[in-house]
């Protein structure tokens, strides 16, 4: 058999360059990128020899080029992707498309296209990415200090006008209304051919400045419900940087309170597939803070409910318990009548806070309130929120494991695989498996024995 030729290695310059500026050594490096590593359930054992074989031009394989873009990425204080470091290499590794919060209206513009043109070519870098912690905090960060873009006005394209801005909205309503029946396995790949093909021309397009401003607030909320059927459909990279750029498209329009709903609703619980729950928290907080006058009783109850899920995370049942006091607070504040509130936070009723609330009690281990406040999320949710149903059944379910009534907990779990199969989402997928653990040490019972049948049968079908 012939030998395979020798590649000659060219020295990695770039990462040798980062290694520099971040005044490591590269021993330290390989203790962070360790760190970082275990944060994901890796077992990763670089030492500084392995660092050195990187400098010289080896490309580590699986995530490490991720995981040592991150590492740096903290001891940077900024986003760092495979590309600075050198190891992009044409692979299914992350670039930095979606991941900057552009500094000027152009940049916004530019780069939410590129994101919108990348994910309907299918880009790999983009379905192969991970979540990035730092990717998370800068935008939170930037969106704080940044004052609103002082003009937004165009005149370069095609006339953009009031119609064409309503237009958006109404597609919005009508996908959103499809992915809480359906999924967003159904519905994703309209959304992103819609943004790719229509409203990417209306963003380059001529507008005056209040039809601009109308504008991007009607793109940022298309943009942040893509981010969200990202989540929906396995992807929670591609969902950041959609996020990201909602948050960029909030701001062009001079809209604090969206901006503020796309932290807490948005960024935060993206942030708890980190495994870090003090981000969760920490966003939300900001929303808070960035938005502070300029929202609704409404939405206020919306920012602490997601401040009280990464409490919860935490296991700080004293301060979980003090937010979500507040949130209960500002909900009652706001009444039933939704007149004042903005479209994007009008759903949040007292349904959607149960919700949340049955999420912190479960993760507290409160199983009696946990089930109480699924139930009363349950009673709330009307037919058509098919997939908010199911996880309230999950969430039901669960709490009964907890409080070890697991006859009831697998026949309130074979109502959630039935509406489950109705939809395409893996979110509802993702709760049934924690489901499953959870029931894991009553294998033996006949009832969790039926159960786990059931659900084999649907991932079969």
């Amino acid at each position: 058999m012939a030998a395979r030729p020798l590649v000659a290695r060219q020295p990695n310059e770039r990462l040798q360059a980062l290694i520099q500026e971040a005044a490591c050594s590269n021993a330290g490096l390989a203790r962070r990128v360790n760190m970082v590593g275990a944060e994901r359930g890796l077992d990763l054992r670089y030492d500084k020899t392995s660092v050195a074989r990187w400098l010289r031009g080896q490309q580590p394989r699986g995530r490490a080029p991720g995981i040592i873009a991150e590492a740096l990425g903290r001891k940077l204080g900024r986003t760092v992707t495979v590309d600075e470091i050198g190891m992009a290499d044409g692979k299914n590794l992350a670039t930095g498309v979606g991941l900057q919060f552009a500094p000027t209206v152009l940049g916004a513009i530019e780069q939410v296209c590129e994101l919108w043109r990348s994910d309907v070519g299918r880009r790999d870098f983009l379905s192969g990415s991970t979540v990035a912690a730092s990717a998370l905090v800068e935008p939170s960060r930037d969106w704080l200090i940044t004052a609103a873009d002082a003009q937004v006005e165009r005149s370069a394209g095609a006339r953009v006008g009031a119609s064409d801005v309503d237009a958006v909205r109404a597609m919005t309503e009508a996908l959103k209304t499809l992915d809480h029946r359906f999924g967003s396995g159904h519905v994703r790949p309209v959304v992103v051919h819609y943004l790719n093909s229509v409203v990417s021309g209306l963003l380059s397009g001529s507008y005056r400045e209040p039809v601009g401003r109308e504008l991007f607030a009607a793109v940022a909320r298309l943009t942040e419900l893509a981010g969200y059927m990202a989540v929906d459909t396995g992807q929670p990279g591609l969902a950041q940087r959609y996020y990201i750029q909602a948050l960029r498209l909030a701001q062009a329009a001079d809209d604090r309170a969206y901006g503020g709903y796309v932290l807490a609703a948005s960024m935060s619980h993206l942030a708890a597939q980190l495994g870090n729950p003090r981000e969760i928290a920490q966003l939300a907080r900001a929303a808070q803070e960035g938005a502070r006058g300029r929202v609704t009783p409404r939405a206020q109850a919306m920012f602490y409910a997601a401040e009280a899920r990464g409490h919860a995370l935490l296991g700080d049942a004293r301060a979980c318990h003090e937010v979500a006091g507040k949130a209960l607070a500002a909900l009652d504040r706001a009444g039933p009548d939704t007149g004042d509130d903005p479209s994007w936070i009008a759903h949040f009723d007292q349904a959607y806070l149960a919700d949340e609330l049955a999420h912190c009690h479960r993760d507290l281990g409160e199983a009696e309130a946990a089930a109480r406040c699924a139930t009363d999320s349950l009673d709330g949710h009307p037919e058509s929120r098919a997939r908010r149903r199911a996880i309230g059944l999950v969430l039901l379910a669960t709490a009964q494991v907890q409080q070890r009534e697991v006859e009831a907990a697998c026949h309130t779990g074979t109502r959630a695989v039935e509406l489950l199969g109705t939809l395409r989402s893996s979110r509802g997928a993702e709760y049934l498996d924690d489901l499953q653990q959870r029931l894991e040490p009553y294998a033996a019972e006949p009832a969790v024995r039926e159960f786990s049948a059931r659900v084999e049968l649907r991932t079969a079908a």
